[in-house]
């Protein structure tokens, strides 16, 4: 099998896997099910456009991943995120969702192009529809070898939305994972990823006895934080969803005066 049909039926069981890691969560965290009710249906829709759009080759291309995402029809698949939003979002999206369907076509293409290039309007929206797309796109490029710590992906120029402790030998390795193509990359375990410290003093950590397996890593530099997920710690946690199931860590991080480096797709 080529390597990007290889790589694209991988992602495919990921996508699974997310969908009944937030059913799962959901029946244990009380904190979140509200918020894990409604992503689990996002999940189950960009799972289908990841389906639909795996059936279709990748063009060979040297350009950018954010340029070729600007060229996809993502906007085919707006009606049915709208109509989640309005019927199972909370009512800030659901309000977005109203307004975004009285615009013309050309308005809600500009809005998915609008996040490319640093807009946060209607972010929701342009996040949802375009993760499956770009991480389509970056499953079908070879292996990158490990050049030292970048701070943002190497693949689609994007933040982190979280940190991954990877089990490797008698510790764990730890990788930060991309907000829009959902990548890992290999990151120092002591370093923060936005300003670049490397005092440990300064780069405190926080963790709640209720989700052992995530916890704070905040920088006393920047006031800058993302959640780590310790895959040592609970094997079966799956990075994405687990990063938006603590949300009481997020409230706690926020109260103590640090900023999320990229909040998560369901905007906490």
């Amino acid at each position: 099998m080529p390597y990007a049909e290889r790589t694209a039926a991988m992602k495919t069981s990921e996508w699974e896997k997310r969908v009944q890691r937030a059913a799962r969560l959901g029946e244990r965290l009380a904190c979140a099910q509200e918020v894990l009710a409604f992503y689990g249906e996002v999940l189950k829709l960009q799972q289908r456009i990841f389906n639909e759009i795996s059936a279709e080759p990748v063009t060979e291309s040297d350009a950018p991943i954010v340029q070729r995402l600007r060229a996809v029809d993502a906007a085919r698949h707006l009606p049915a995120l709208l109509a989640l939003a309005e019927q199972r979002g909370p009512a800030r999206l659901a309000e977005e969702a109203r307004a975004i369907r009285g615009e013309s076509a050309e308005q809600q293409n500009a809005m998915l192009h609008g996040f490319l290039e640093d807009d946060s309007e209607h972010a929701f929206f342009a996040r949802a529809l375009l993760q499956p797309y770009a991480e389509r796109l970056t499953s079908a490029l070879p292996p990158q070898p490990f050049q030292g710590d970048s701070f943002v992906c190497r693949l689609c120029g994007s933040r982190p939305q979280a940190a991954v402790l990877r089990p490797e030998g008698d510790g764990g390795k730890r990788f930060l994972l991309c907000s829009l193509c959902l990548t890992e990359w290999e990151f120092r375990r002591i370093l923060c990823p936005i300003c670049g410290e490397e005092n440990h003093r300064h780069l405190p950590r926080y963790s709640a006895e209720e989700v052992d397996a995530v916890r704070v890593e905040a920088c006393d530099t920047c006031h800058f934080y993302l959640k780590a997920v310790d895959m040592t710690v609970d094997g079966l946690a799956v990075p994405l969803v687990d990063e938006v199931a603590t949300v009481p860590l997020d409230l706690w991080a926020s109260e103590h005066g640090y900023k999320k480096v990229v909040a998560n797709l369901m905007g906490f």
